[in-house]
């Protein structure tokens, strides 16, 4: 007798509830990375859209990172063993070098603000620096755990500078951005005048992020794939370039020499020739922003006399930080300290601040709260404790990122992720760089932490390189595959 005969068979299957299962299958497997994906889309909401009770300074991605780190605590918390059906790893605690390179700067904070004159004027500073480069990164590297889940977080930063990108050239060709020599042509995105460097990071990062795909498509990835990052990665030139970000730029450039540099010599000088003959038809041929683009390069090397002055107050600073890093050496002053002291050791050339005006803000006068270069401003408030520990902290990030990608490119496990270890050491190379021009500060702080994260998810993680459901990382044997437990039949 047949099985429908004796009633034993399973009831017909309907297409429709099939997709609609695997969809959000699908979407529950990616769940970990959803909320850095929502951080990063948060950042497109405009500045000073959060509303009449919300705190000053605070954005929706800032509570959002808040969220996120709360949630990775609660699943660590709550941590149970791999489900046999999955075969997904559960959330991982740390691992010793990352405590190590996490926990390093930590350390370095508490001690500095206790050592601080002021410790509760300190406070927030701590709670600060503890957000961007240890909460936050943390629960990023905790959250990734294959390199479809980077990927995602990847898209979703390319999408953000996209269309921060789209709004900054809007507002370049129609004078509604901020204002720059007179002239409202400035691209700024949503993050508004208060905050002229938030487009250009955000471009910068999915400028970078775009290239690094474009460069080391993954294995298996359409055909489309290369030609919609770099495509990407043109276009994401041109609202880089009317930010007006002279650290941006520099940055930028660093960080996409390295990747060429990675992919051989042939590819860097057509590359090279590529951009040359772009600028050349852009700047050259149609006349766009020349004038603006020239002054404003040139002036990356001016220090007296120059038109541009911002300059001379950047360097001003940097000597007031550097001076009152000699006065407390060991611990510097406390974070948030440098205002304080910045006018006792400022030589007679600093301005009393900048303007701003433009992109829906009133012309007003922005102080000079940080000296506009990340590393002299941990030097001043932190002194050598905190400078060693986090600069340290992204040095170890750095080198184990770029072993990991050499391992790599010669065929070891993280082998299909190569494309996640050129964004990753791409993102790292751009901050370290542009910290030279600039600090935190502003919403695009959190991407930044976010940034931070992905670079030590790839640097860190033993999973980093896994990509395949049922696949696990063994510490002393490598990938190793759940066996099918399923009854024989």
């Amino acid at each position: 007798m047949s099985a429908v005969a004796e009633g034993t068979a399973p009831p017909p299957s309907r297409p429709g509830r099939s997709a609609l299962s695997l969809g959000l299958s699908h979407l529950a497997a990616r769940g970990p990375a959803v909320p850095v994906v929502v951080t990063v889309l948060l950042l497109c909401v405009p500045a000073g859209s959060a509303g009449p009770g919300a705190l000053p300074g605070v954005t929706p991605a800032d509570v959002c990172s808040g969220v996120l780190v709360v949630w990775c605590a609660v699943r660590l918390l709550r941590r149970s063993p791999p489900r046999r059906a999955t075969g997904r790893p559960a959330p991982r605690a740390l691992t010793p070098l990352a405590v190590l390179v996490l926990g390093a700067p930590a350390t370095a904070f508490a001690v500095t603000t206790a050592a601080s004159a002021d410790p509760a004027a300190s406070l927030p500073g701590f709670v600060r620096y503890l957000q961007l480069f240890v909460l936050v990164p943390g629960a990023v590297l905790l959250s990734l755990r294959d390199a479809r889940d980077a990927r995602l977080v990847c898209g979703a930063v390319v999408l953000l500078a996209l269309i921060e990108g789209g709004v900054g050239v809007v507002q370049a060709c129609t004078g509604t951005g901020a204002s720059y020599q007179g002239e409202h042509v400035r691209a700024v995105g949503t993050f508004g005048a208060l905050d002229v460097m938030g487009m250009a990071t955000a471009v910068s990062y999915g400028l970078v992020t775009a290239l690094a795909c474009g460069l080391n498509p993954p294995q298996g990835a359409g055909r489309w794939l290369r030609p919609c990052a770099l495509g990407c990665a043109v276009a994401l030139v041109v609202p880089l370039a009317l930010s007006y970000s002279r650290g941006a730029w520099i940055a930028t450039a660093s960080a996409c020499l390295l990747l060429l540099a990675l992919r051989g010599v042939r590819t860097t000088v057509c590359a090279l020739a590529a951009v040359l003959a772009t600028g050349v038809v852009l700047v050259g041929g149609l006349g766009v922003a020349t004038q603006e683009l020239t002054q404003r390069a040139r002036s990356i090397t001016e220090v007296s006399d120059s038109p541009d002055r911002s300059v001379t107050d950047r360097y001003t600073l940097w000597g007031a930080a550097a001076d009152i890093w000699r006065e407390s050496p060991a611990t510097g002053v406390g974070p948030k300290g440098f205002p304080e002291h910045r006018d006792a050791h400022a030589a007679l050339e600093l301005s009393s601040g900048s303007d701003t005006a433009g992109a829906g803000v009133p012309f007003q006068r922005e102080p000079l709260l940080s000296p506009h270069n990340m590393y002299l401003l941990v030097l001043s408030e932190q002194g050598l404790v905190g400078t060693v520990a986090l600069v340290g902290s992204w040095g170890a990030l750095l080198v184990c990122g770029l072993r990991r990608l050499r391992d790599a490119r010669r065929g070891g496990f993280t082998r299909r992720a190569v494309d996640c270890g050129a964004v990753a050491t791409g993102l790292l190379v751009w901050q370290g760089v542009d910290f030279l021009y600039g600090d935190i500060g502003g919403p695009s702080t959190v991407l930044t932490a976010l940034v931070l994260g992905v670079a030590a998810w790839w640097a860190l993680s033993p999973d980093a390189g896994a990509e395949t459901a049922g696949l696990h990382t063994d510490r002393r044997l490598g990938p190793v595959r759940e066996p099918d437990r399923s009854p024989a039949r």
